[in-house]
Order: structure tokens, then sequence, then C-alpha cells
């Protein structure tokens, strides 16, 4: 008896041993952190500032006469002469042509309805080239200036009956054909 009470006694002193050297878990507590939200600058990209002549050369031809930088110009009944009050407008396209000197234009003559078409077309090829002069005598290159006469057959207001009418339809317009 001695025996087994011997072997009974090793095996719980092992069994012991064993549960008393086995890996201890750590107790552990959820650690608590205070998380701050860090806000990172983005730093804005800025735009990059265009200068006046990349502006305008992003421009279509379309958008530019649309813009009316050049001003057209009205005549007299039966005259080509540029009258006192239109050589301000003169001045100022001539002025935007010498600051925009890649421009090439076309300056179209047109007449009021009345007289015959040979004889519009003739009045609205000298309205033009008139205007063409006043240009070249300001400083813009002969070379840059186109002429064409519509003479009546693009009038501003159709069928026009007062005088106040036929006035806007005796006209040089300026068109941007080249930028």
């Amino acid at each position: 008896m001695k025996k087994l009470f011997l072997v009974v006694f090793l095996a719980f002193t092992l069994v012991l041993f064993f549960n008393s050297c086995g890996k201890k878990k750590a107790k552990t507590e959820p650690v608590k952190t205070k998380v701050e939200k860090v806000e990172e600058k983005t730093p804005k990209v800025e735009k990059p500032v265009l200068t006046e002549e990349e502006i305008f050369q992003k421009k279509s031809l379309e958008e530019l006469n649309n813009e009316g930088h050049l001003k057209m110009i009205h005549f007299d009944f039966d005259k080509y002469n540029i009258k006192d009050d239109m050589k301000p407008i003169l001045q100022s396209n001539s002025d935007w042509l010498l600051k925009h000197s890649t421009v090439e234009i076309t300056i179209e003559g047109h007449c009021d309805e009345r007289g015959t078409v040979e004889y519009n077309l003739a009045l609205g090829e000298k309205r033009a080239k008139a205007a063409k002069q006043y240009l070249v005598n300001l400083g813009v290159k002969e070379t840059r200036i186109n002429t064409i006469s519509y003479g009546k057959n693009k009038p501003l207001i159709p069928n026009a009956k007062d005088e106040e009418s036929h006035y806007k339809n005796r006209r040089a317009v300026f068109v941007i054909i080249k930028k």
C-alpha cells in the first residue's frame, strides 16, 4: 500500500507541478486612450492666373465678335465719308487692333434698301474702304484688313420704313476673321 500511496502522491505532485508551470495569461485591461482628430490642411492649389493675352487666345472668333470689341459705324444717306461722331468709334477700334496685333478683320459695307443692287454694292464698297483707310491712317497695317460689300443684301432692319431704320442699315461692320 505504501507503493500505491507513493505513486498517487507522485502523480498528484506532478499534476500540480505541471499546472503551476503552464503559461499564465496576463490579465489585460483595455487601455483607454484619447484620440484627437487631427485635421490636415490640404494646401490650396491656386489656379494659375492667365494673362490677358492667354485669355484672348483661348476665345473663339465667334466669342470675340460677340463681345463687341469692334463697334460698327453708320453713314449718312448716299454718303461714304466718315462722320465726325463716328471717328471716336474708329479710334477705339484702332486702339483695340493695335493692342492685338495678330488680329485680322473684314470690314463689311452695307446700305439701306433704297437704290439699285449695283449702286448699293458700289456704295457699300466705298464705305468699307473709307473705314479701312481711316484705320490705316491710325496705324493699323493695311494687310490686316479686308473689305467686302453687301450693298442692301443684308439689312440690319429688313423692310425699313423710317429714316432711323434706314440709318441703322447704312453701316460698316468690323468682323474678326483671324487672331
